[in-house]
């Protein structure tokens, strides 16, 4: 009986310990070497052309900091990388501009971005479908 408490009281104790570790464990994730809570980011720029790896500066009060990001090499430059939109389907073709439209909803804006709140954007018609069956069928006659 003798060794059955002191097994859970080792147990408890064992408990305590880590749990106390584990709060001062989440105070660094939290504080991450800065007491400063109101970041502002700037927009991430690539290290090579407009697209890729790259980083991003981050000032609170006197602190900076640079922040590694990554802009996707089909992203719409116009809006940019941080501001995520919602789209509805694209239009039909405009015969006058050889142009498909659709419009995008502003969904999310990340580190701060300025982002606008409605966009529209644009891509050339499809060419006609008639000519792609074609290419296909020529491809699985070998």
């Amino acid at each position: 009986m003798q060794v059955r408490g002191l097994f859970l009281l080792l147990v408890l104790i064992l408990l305590a310990v880590s749990s106390e570790a584990g709060k001062n464990k989440k105070d660094k994730v939290k504080k991450n070497g800065s007491d400063c809570e109101e970041w502002r980011w700037g927009p991430c720029v690539p290290n090579n052309k407009d697209c890729g790896v790259g980083y991003r500066d981050g000032t609170c009060n006197e602190e900076t900091k640079k922040l590694k990001c990554k802009i996707p090499c089909n992203w719409k430059k116009e809006f940019g990388a941080d501001c995520k939109y919602k789209f509805e389907s694209w239009g039909g073709c405009d015969a006058a501009t050889g142009l498909k439209a659709r419009s995008g909803t502003l969904k999310k804006a990340l580190y701060n971005a300025e982002c606008q709140d409605t966009i529209q954007v644009t891509k050339p018609c499809s060419p006609k479908a008639k000519s792609k069956s074609k290419a296909r069928k020529g491809k699985g006659k070998d």
